[in-house]
């Protein structure tokens, strides 16, 4: 089928609504009797509250990360720099990526996932609501117990990496690299439970006629994902584990001394740090296949590919973990495997920049903040691919290995594509959770200076890596510096000075954020004239989601109730609007709707969990305190209800579809 473009007097959508229609006025639905306050969010099973939640801690995280690498940045800014010692700047390297990587960018995706996966689902929650809470808790409490290395006696300092025997106890004698494990152990164990619960809500939740091929892209990428966590992190868990005992309980599992191999750890880390890639980036790209076909007013061209290519992505990821390792030795055989690997994931990447690039051309595109960042997203992460498949030439790794031009390729495409990505979703979505739309001049100038100060932070460092300056340094001298055009110094000060230009862009994201809290314009229902199925309810939605669980019957489902073709001109036709399909679903809602009761033990249970970990550092008595919680919170768990007696929803008019219920 050709693409359809719907006639440009149908496409003019306004930012400011001719109608609004509150969230709170839609329907005379009754509402169950919850708590309020901050009880509503610490005891909440509710699974958009527990997004609101991961998007809030991560961040938190994000700006504690920001201010470590802005501190990094004004070290390096010119030769003998004074601001960091050099035992602090291993701290800061190493704090600010197993930040940004663990606390911020995969907690981020959780936000998404967790908010609108049911919604894009047609669900009423996620399939076992007290283990997200559980999820969200243990993130918290691992993010915790890693930062508070900081105030007893000093952070981890081995690198995010932590490569042994850097790791060991002789080289890295504080308790820094244990709360390290522990942290990392903790919250990866929330990011395990969170995966197996969004993979069984994708597959057994679906609203009727939502086959797979119907799913939107960015349903997709969460499932790939999760599926890449369920795969990987029980293997950087084991290598947690055999660190934590080498530390703690003196074994010798990378000793050279004892007989054993220190790249064993690099080997366990990678397998899980390779395919962690995938997790930070195909949410983001999931994100952007959405934004991108709204703004150029047409469907996403190549639908089957691109959500194939992300799932390519994902399987032939576990593949390619040595080319990290390609200056270890591991010999010609091993480097020749895994450089044609390296080759062959840039095809389904390259693929997915095929589809993007052409779901654009030829639309009337609109050019919202959300687009803009899309389309950076596209440029940046294009910039960065291409300097990644360079590593697929064994030689010119080698020399790029451990220099800045690393450092650069994976900040192009982490920050320029992922957080390019989480931002477009931020401005996209910002009306459908909140009910207001964020303020569009701010929110371009958020991306103009985030795009320009991206650059001017990163683009530096391909200069400063190909001449040499190696990772990890935390001061230079003027002897160093060099001459001419391709001098230390020189692309050192930009570098620095575009970090605080980014860090002036995210400023300015968060005084959107309370601008748009305390007198934002209030969201029409569909601000977007969008494709998918979570605008077919109220902005912020009802804690039951949908006042009936729709029926699906096309791709782009609420597009397509907004929407017919034109036979005799091929065009798409307006027969309803989005305010008028919301208010069609109330008046045929569902009667008796269930909800699962809210609940402290997770967040309990999550506490017992931490404190029984602090006890390998500092004692039985703590451990077995730790456990006691870990005990008494499972058994109250056990014995508590799932769906409380005033849970339900009893309208006084409604349909008779099947009752759904969601058991925690």
């Amino acid at each position: 089928m050709a693409i359809i473009e719907r006639p440009s007097t149908e496409l003019e959508v306004s930012i400011t609504p001719s109608v609004v229609v509150p969230s709170t006025t839609l329907g005379n639905l009754r509402r169950p009797v919850q708590s309020t306050g901050w009880k509503s969010w610490l005891f909440t099973v509710d699974h958009k509250k527990i997004g609101i939640m991961y998007g809030v801690f991560a961040m938190i995280f994000f700006i504690i990360g920001g201010v470590e690498a802005l501190l990094m940045r004004l070290q390096l800014a010119a030769p003998d720099g004074k601001a960091l010692s050099a035992d602090l700047y291993n701290q800061m390297f190493t704090m600010h990526g197993t930040t940004m990587v663990f606390l911020f960018a995969m907690p981020m995706a959780a936000a998404f996932a967790n908010y609108f996966l049911p919604l894009q689902i047609g669900a009423r929650d996620v399939a076992f609501p007290r283990m997200n809470a559980l999820g969200l808790w243990f993130l918290v409490v691992g993010g915790l117990v890693l930062n508070a290395a900081w105030f007893l006696g000093g952070a981890a300092d081995g690198g995010w990496f932590m490569y042994a025997p850097n790791s060991g106890p002789v080289f890295s004698p504080s308790n820094g690299v244990d709360f390290w494990t522990l942290g990392l152990q903790i919250a990866g164990l929330g990011s395990l439970i969170g995966s197996i619960n969004l993979i069984v809500t994708v597959l057994n939740m679906r609203a009727p006629g939502m086959t797979m091929m119907k799913l939107p892209v960015f349903t997709w990428m969460i499932l790939v994902v999760q599926f890449l966590l369920v795969f990987s992190l029980p293997v950087i868990t084991v290598a947690l584990v055999l660190l934590m005992f080498q530390r703690s309980f003196g074994a010798t599992f990378f000793d050279v001394a004892q007989g054993a191999d220190p790249l064993l750890w690099q080997h366990l880390f990678w397998i899980f740090g390779h395919p962690e890639v995938y997790v930070l980036i195909l949410p983001a790209f999931g994100i952007i296949s959405e934004v991108l076909p709204t703004f150029s007013r047409k469907p996403l061209f190549g639908y089957p590919f691109v959500v194939f290519s992300g799932a390519a992505i994902g399987f032939v990821g576990f593949g390619v973990w040595a080319h990290h390792m390609f200056a270890a030795g591991l010999g010609p055989v091993s480097v020749a495997v895994f450089s044609i690997a390296t080759m062959a994931i840039a095809i389904p990447t390259g693929v997915k920049i095929f589809n993007w690039t052409l779901t654009m051309w030829g639309g009337k595109i609109w050019f919202t903040t959300a687009m803009k960042f899309a389309i950076g997203l596209v440029v940046l992460f294009t910039i960065g691919g291409l300097s990644g498949v360079t590593h697929s030439v064994a030689p010119s790794d080698t020399q790029q290995t451990d220099t800045y031009y690393i450092v650069a390729h994976f900040h192009y495409v982490l920050f320029g594509g992922m957080v390019f990505g989480l931002f477009s979703g931020f401005y996209y979505w910002w009306p459908k959770m909140f009910g207001k739309m964020l303020n569009e001049r701010l929110g371009s100038w958020n991306f103009w200076l985030m795009f320009i100060g991206m650059n001017m932070t990163f683009g530096p460092m391909h200069i400063l890596g190909l001449q040499g300056q190696p990772r990890r340094m935390y001061v230079w001298t003027e002897a160093r510096a060099g001459e001419g055009f391709f001098n230390f110094g020189f692309w050192n000060l930009i570098s620095s000075i575009g970090s605080f230009v980014l860090a002036l862009s995210v400023l300015l994201f968060l005084i959107n954020v309370v601008q748009t809290a305390r007198k934002g314009k209030q969201a029409p229902l569909d601000p977007w004239d969008a494709r998918t199925l979570e605008w077919i309810t109220t902005s912020p939605p009802k804690e039951h989601n949908f006042d009936r669980i729709p029926t699906v019957h096309h791709l782009d489902e609420f597009f397509h109730r907004k929407y017919v073709e034109d036979e005799a001109t091929h065009t798409m036709k307006a027969i309803a609007t989005g305010e008028e399909i919301v208010r069609n679903e109330e008046a045929n809602a569902e009667s008796h709707i269930h909800l699962p009761s809210a609940s402290y033990w997770p967040l309990v249970l999550a506490i017992g969990v931490g404190v029984l970990g602090l006890g390998v550092l500092y004692g039985v008595p703590i451990m077995v305190l730790g456990a006691a919680i870990v005990l008494l919170s499972s058994f109250g768990w056990v014995m508590e209800p799932s769906v409380a007696e005033d849970s339900d929803y009893d309208p006084p008019a409604g349909g008779t579809s099947k009752e759904l219920a969601s058991h925690g």
